[in-house]
């Protein structure tokens, strides 16, 4: 290696109740690899963490401020900063975050624009086109896991959630993909092994998962009678046309008043494109980690875009990132997968010495690289 790489650690600011920030055996890993790491000041503490929990085992690294950490030729934080933040990093770094560049176009001008290079965490992938960096199954089982802690709570009596006459819980889940498959596996657990097992022997009837096909959804009579006796309705889409929902609002109408309706596609509305992005289910706050549980006369339905119906209400459950509801298994799951990316990076000399024909990280980083992404068709 012919020069010392510095990497700067920063602190996601989007809301209080993100708190993942990488675990103290990480950021030994990554002095071990010979980079100089930069914390943000207070990095951790989210966690419970501090200063001297990280120097215990990585002892050269150094606490700065926020903005400092941006100067470092690279920075690694889970979520995107903002525009306004990334403006502090000098030109010809890298960025490393989820970026999602195929959903974001102007997000990846403004990186361009600064002569930014940048790694998106969510397009690293294998030759087969496995994702390298991902979470997937927290996502599937943290928002199974609210969704039927809601469901508990608002159960309809006389028979109640536990009783052993009460009817199967159905969950209907739209999309069968990489977070439907866990999906099934959370939902007929409850999301919680210990309470199915008490169900179990309470006698209390299980769960019934129905997975939609995509083109079911183009034929609302058949929606309706699905709909009807539904008590979750999940959205695990994956969608090339985000401008329609796979579920407008009228057709949750069907729904019993006591249904569940989660969101774990976590699509934004956004106006500022045409045409239009919306979410799947039509009507659905967008929630984060400060809140992800919306009653049916909660305001934030009413701060939702004029354009959105929201007339038809339910519990609803949505949040910008499932994983962080329990941020330190999070983060130690990322950790792990990241190690192999950045010593990969360090041996490399840079990201600018990255092969995309060479070994299989190489090639996998490659992919990831905003320098050489195009959007499909071009």
């Amino acid at each position: 290696m012919q020069h010392s790489l510095t990497i700067g650690l920063a602190r996601m600011h989007a809301e209080a109740g993100e708190r993942r920030d990488f675990l103290p055996d990480f950021v030994a890993g990554l002095e071990i690899n010979r980079y100089q790491v930069y914390l943000e000041q207070g990095y951790g503490s989210g966690l419970g963490l501090t200063e001297k929990d990280y120097r215990q085992i990585a002892p050269a690294v150094k606490f700065v401020p926020w903005r400092e950490v941006y100067q470092q030729d690279y920075v690694l934080v889970l979520r995107y900063p903002g525009d306004e933040v990334i403006r502090w990093m000098n030109p010809y770094s890298c960025l490393v975050s989820m970026l999602h560049y195929p959903t974001r176009p102007r997000r990846v001008e403004m990186l361009r624009s600064l002569n930014l290079d940048a790694i998106s965490l969510d397009s690293i992938k294998d030759d087969t086109g496995r994702r390298l960096v991902e979470n997937l199954k927290s996502v599937a089982w943290n928002g199974v896991e609210v969704a039927f802690d809601i469901l508990k709570g608002i159960y309809p009596n006389p028979l109640g959630f536990e009783s052993p006459t009460r009817r199967p819980v159905q969950v209907t889940l739209l999309g069968a993909g990489a977070v439907g498959s866990q999906v099934i596996q959370a939902a007929i657990r409850y999301a919680d092994e210990a309470y199915r097992k008490k169900m179990y022997a309470l006698g209390v009837p299980g769960v019934l998962v129905n997975v939609l096909d995509y083109d079911l959804t183009c034929h609302p009579d058949t929606m309706e009678a699905i709909l009807r006796r539904t008590d979750i309705l999940i959205d695990a889409t994956q969608r090339k046309e985000p401008s329609r929902p796979v579920i407008p609002n009228v057709w949750l109408e069907a729904l019993p008043a006591h249904a569940v309706l989660l969101d774990l596609s976590v699509d934004p509305y956004d106006f500022n494109v045409e045409p239009p992005e919306v979410k799947g289910i039509e009507g659905i706050p967008q929630g984060d980690l400060d809140q992800y549980i919306f009653a049916p006369d909660d305001p934030a339905y009413d701060r939702l875009p004029a354009e959105i119906d929201r007339r038809n209400r339910r519990f609803a459950a949505s949040c910008y990132s499932w994983p962080g509801i329990h941020p330190r298994e999070c983060m130690d799951i990322y950790g792990k997968q990241l190690r192999p990316i950045f010593r990969t990076i360090i041996e490399s000399n840079g990201v600018e010495h990255i092969s995309p024909d060479g070994n299989y990280f190489h090639r996998a980083v490659a992919r990831a690289m905003l320098s050489r992404w195009q959007p499909e068709g071009e």
